[in-house]
């Protein structure tokens, strides 16, 4: 067993890396998906006429199942079926949740309302709610998956790193829906809103990425399969080493892992609502066209793109994963003040590219260190549970903050929804706004020093590097 474990897939760096571009090319498309609604806020106000909060109700429906309990049950999924299951149920459920979303921007009649509780909801709105929450549990589904299938590859080698690349490749889509979708929908400076056909053929472009995905997905199913074979781990596991619902209660009276799944749903709330706003926040704060602010902020993810490997390797090397989550989380609250407190007279250029940078280095910094962090503080046999666990909490968060966000929007601008269905044109203050996501970085900043002192008394290792060092070199 000993000379299959050497001589397996798994130690042939080509193979651990080609592994990892599979998986990361399905993230890649999964968050060019996610985001293809955020440059198009004002076009689905204007065409669509849906108001803030169903805007956010949208980025929110992304979670609902999950956090009504798919999300559990697919960690549960991956620990008792495996990998390869999990990953082709993930794409199923993206693909198909996308393409009900894809119909509903695309072919539904944006004049027709439904009745919900007595309230009136452009029928656009509720098919995509529908979609979004079938696709959110492909794609948080298809997140546990991926760090699990990175664990099984690089654990003892470049474990933090390929983490890093992974989400930098996933953020690279953020990237591009930023700079390709504005573009898609027609939006210019003489059309800040673009026009309906403009958003159908961004919604074509994104179902057609996500297609690309799903099938990169089943391409790395056989990699992992060959793994198994030469490993031996497709053998039955003992019965003390089987899943049991019981184990759910271990992980979650684990300090270090209620300290870190915290940490989590408060920086991740800080971030991917605020992707949902960022593009009109700039709009309005700069007095720029949309398709500028969508361009300007595509160079956000770039800058976590490029720092959150090398932070990784840094990880893998040095260690001081506890120390870099408390700054991340420094960062966080400082850009979001930024934005928040600079009058939008002296707010230039300038200031936004480095507010952004600064956002950009927060975002690498927190989950570069927080998900190598996971297998530290839980056994390997409840990391699929333990990863859909703290996705779970994180879903509760990134769920309710857009729609938060949404009403807080209305409430501190009254009219300005209404002058822009209309067919006026009108700028949203984003204030209010701004300082509740920097309270979600304060509580993070809190939870982050209560990290520290809970792996200070627990020994997790959460300082030290991720390399486990070897006499002999790795092939």
């Amino acid at each position: 067993m000993t000379e299959k474990i050497k001589n397996s897939l798994r130690d042939s760096k080509t193979a651990r890396w080609v592994a990892l571009g599979l998986i990361s090319l399905t993230m890649f498309f999964a968050y060019f998906f996610v985001d293809v609604a955020a440059p198009l806020k004002g076009s689905l106000e204007r065409y669509y006429g849906w108001s803030n909060q169903q805007f956010g109700w949208l980025g929110g429906s992304e979670f609902i199942l999950n956090v009504m309990g798919f999300l559990i049950l697919s960690g549960i999924i991956l620990d008792k079926m495996g990998i390869r299951f999990t990953l082709r149920t993930s794409a199923v459920a993206m693909f198909l949740g996308g393409g009900i979303k894809f119909f509903a921007l695309s072919f539904i009649d944006t004049s027709l309302v439904v009745d919900i509780f007595g309230m009136q909801l452009p029928t656009t709105a509720l098919l995509s709610y529908v979609g979004f929450a079938i696709f959110g549990i492909g794609v948080e589904m298809a997140g546990i998956t991926v760090s699990k299938t990175i664990v099984k590859w690089f654990r003892g080698k470049e474990l933090a790193l390929a983490m890093g690349l992974e989400m930098a490749i996933a953020r690279l889509g953020v990237f591009a829906v930023f700079q390709l979708s504005p573009r898609f929908a027609g939006i210019t400076e003489s059309l800040p809103y673009g026009d309906v056909n403009g958003v159908k053929l961004a919604m074509i472009w994104a179902m057609a990425f996500l297609t690309i995905g799903a099938l990169s997905f089943l391409v790395y199913t056989f990699m992992d399969a060959k793994l198994d074979k030469e490993t031996g781990e497709t053998l039955k596991q003992a019965p003390e080493d089987e899943f049991k619902f019981s184990d759910l209660g271990k992980i979650l009276k684990n300090p270090g892992f209620l300290a870190i799944a915290g940490l989590c749903v408060l920086f991740y709330s800080a971030i991917f609502p605020f992707q949902k706003f960022a593009a009109e926040m700039l709009s309005s704060k700069l007095d720029v066209s949309m398709d500028v602010a969508s361009s300007l902020f595509s160079w956000f993810p770039i800058g976590a793109m490029l720092l959150t490997p090398i932070i990784g390797y840094f990880l893998d090397k040095r260690g001081y994963g506890a120390s870099l989550m408390f700054f991340g989380a420094v960062l966080l609250v400082i850009s979001h003040l930024i934005f928040a407190l600079v009058p939008a007279e002296s707010f230039n250029m300038f200031t936004a590219v480095l507010t952004i940078v600064v956002l950009g280095t927060a975002f690498s910094l927190v989950p570069a260190s927080m998900w190598p962090s996971i297998p530290k503080i839980i056994e390997d046999k409840l990391l699929g549970s333990a990863y859909g666990l703290i996705f779970w909490i994180q879903n509760i968060g990134l769920m309710a903050v857009p729609v938060l966000i949404g009403w807080a929007l209305t409430a501190s601008n009254p009219g300005v929804a209404e002058t822009i269905a209309a067919g006026g044109v009108a700028k949203y203050d984003y204030t209010i706004p701004e300082f509740i996501f920097a309270g979600f970085g304060v509580l993070a900043m809190v939870l982050a020093l209560v990290l520290k002192a809970v792996d200070k008394k627990n020994g997790y290792g959460l300082e030290l590097p991720n390399i486990v060092k070897k006499n002999k070199k790795d092939k």
